[in-house]
């Protein structure tokens, strides 16, 4: 039997004014039969680390005498928001589009993050199947996102094997926050909608390597081989939760110190109405806000970090799905 091969490339995303390339490193594993390609990427926002090393960890044990099919996988997808531990660039590199996930697919003649995302591209565009791995803060239910109504991405989804699984309306379906916030530009959105299979899981945690996130996710993208018939034996049967809105936000009215209800739990079911915390003047003490769920569902995430600003998210509530 032939056995599996691995190569790591190194490759120009785009060049600062400067001329100095922003160069990254896109590892190609092939197994020894042939089968379809999966596409997987991390760190498209710089301080979300748990999937870089999730990939780490996937490459030890990746079984490549097992391997049947492609896998291309990209560390850091975004090298200019990794060094800077954030989200975004600044604006005097991309005045015009900060947020490398909202290029998708890119634009080779763009400004620098579209180029950079239409390099990427090129290996998108030849895969069957695409994860684009994330992670949000601390306190946040791991979950993955897919394209509501699309068949193949929920089966990728679920065979990532989060607790929690969401779908996401896209498109002419999506609210007009949606549009406003040019999610249509995501890579999970864009791949998606030109027949690729494709996933957004959010790990939790960001800035520190934190084992059971990277672990869930390694566990996950074996997983999602095993169910594209990448790699031998079955996906385990999972009770999982699936719901829809990943818009479901509670926003702060204004700026100050939040206070979160001590007896909420991420995870837990709430009811419209549900008081989740204070918001209020750390001055005065003047309450400014007294926060409540505005739907009831999947209370899954939570945020901690106390000063707050307006129209910062406080919490997340997804909409439970029957079917």
């Amino acid at each position: 039997m032939t056995a599996g091969t691995h190569a790591a490339e190194e490759v120009t995303l785009a060049r600062l004014p400067s001329g100095v390339e922003i160069a990254t490193t896109v590892h190609t594993y092939r197994g020894a039969d042939d089968g379809p390609t999966l596409y997987v990427q991390a760190a498209q926002h710089g301080r979300e680390i748990n999937g870089t090393e999730t990939l780490r960890r996937f490459h030890d044990r990746l079984p490549l005498d097992s391997l049947s099919g492609t896998i291309v996988a990209v560390p850091v997808a975004n090298p200019l928001t990794f060094d800077r531990v954030s989200y975004t660039t600044p604006e005097v590199l991309d005045s015009v589009y900060s947020n490398m996930n909202r290029v998708w697919p890119g634009d080779a003649e763009g400004s620098l993050h579209q180029r950079m995302a239409a390099r990427l591209w090129e290996h998108v565009a030849e895969a069957d199947a695409v994860v684009d791995l994330h992670t949000g803060s601390p306190d946040m239910l791991p979950h993955v996102v897919f394209l509501e109504g699309d068949a193949r991405s929920r089966a990728l989804a679920e065979a990532f094997g989060t607790e929690l699984v969401l779908s996401e309306e896209a498109d002419d379906d999506a609210s007009e926050e949606w549009h406003r916030r040019g999610f249509a530009g995501k890579l999970r959105v864009a791949a998606a909608n030109e027949g690729i299979p494709s996933i957004t899981p959010e790990l939790a945690h960001n800035k520190q390597i934190v084992e059971d996130a990277v672990e869930e996710g390694v566990e996950g993208l074996l997983d999602v081989c095993r169910h594209l018939d990448m790699l031998p034996g079955e996906v385990p049967e999972r009770g999982q939760t699936l719901a829809r809105n990943h818009l479901g936000q509670i926003i702060a009215d204004d700026s100050g110190l939040f206070r979160p209800r001590p007896s909420l739990e991420i995870g837990q079911f709430v009811s419209e109405g549900t008081a989740l915390g204070t918001l209020y003047d750390p001055t005065t003490y003047e309450v400014l806000q007294e926060a409540v769920a505005d739907r009831e569902g999947l209370l899954y995430t939570i945020t901690r970090e106390a000063t707050v600003a307006a129209g910062d998210k406080l919490a997340s509530v997804a909409l439970i799905r029957e079917e």
